[in-house]
């Protein structure tokens, strides 16, 4: 096990507070930033699973929340994509302001409505960005930034995921970066079969792994 710091943190942007969980094990490489599913939080099961394999490859996550409690009670916010992708560069943007970040490599981690708001903000930041991962994307929600991703993509599907599936072997073959798609098979949108999670996990950490450092 990767010896690794935790520290709660709040992010103030916009005018309002984010609360998320910093996790670096040491000397740590680069940080991978979740940007979670509509209705979900910094506390998403699949998430918090998906974090720790990747901290136990010895690069550090941040999982926070996208809108307060407050904001997510109004359904309309959790689908505002520009909104999202508003709050993921802000809360990318205050972590380059910490004292250990200079030099850090930075990645993205986005499920569902978050990818969209991950492959947004990848396409914001440019070549800052190093590294992004959709888990069953709504990639579809940002096609119009797809052109402008420098970033290395990797499409996580289900293969039983049919429409979304679609959706990202479309955004796949519009992706000017270095890009790959893994298809789980026999897998739905939640990844809740056997060992499913656990295959996702590992090719998300194998892809930032690689690109972080």
């Amino acid at each position: 096990m990767v010896q690794h710091t935790e520290e709660p943190v709040r992010i103030p942007v916009d005018g309002v507070t984010l609360d998320g969980t910093l996790e670096l094990p040491e000397g740590a490489p680069g940080v991978v930033v979740f940007a979670h599913g509509s209705g979900s939080s910094r506390h998403s099961p699949r998430n918090n699973y998906v974090a720790e394999v990747i901290r136990d490859r010895g690069v550090g996550t941040l999982l926070f929340d996208l809108l307060t409690e407050r904001e997510d009670r109004t359904r309309r916010n959790r689908f505002d994509i520009p909104l999202l992708t508003d709050r993921l560069v802000a809360v990318t943007e205050w972590l380059w302001g910490r004292d250990w970040a200079s030099g850090v490599s930075m990645g993205y981690f986005g499920s569902s409505t978050g990818a969209a708001a991950a492959l947004r903000g990848a396409a914001r930041l440019g070549g800052d960005i190093d590294a992004v991962v959709s888990r069953g994307g709504r990639v579809d929600m940002a096609e119009d930034a797809l052109g402008r991703v420098t970033s290395p993509t990797l499409f996580i599907v289900g293969g039983a995921d049919t429409e979304v599936l679609t959706r990202n072997r479309e955004a796949y073959a519009q992706l000017p970066a270095e890009r790959s798609l893994h298809v789980v098979e026999g897998a739905g949108h939640l990844f809740e079969g056997p060992g499913e999670l656990d295959e996702v996990a590992a090719v998300a950490a194998d892809w930032f792994e690689a690109t972080l450092r």
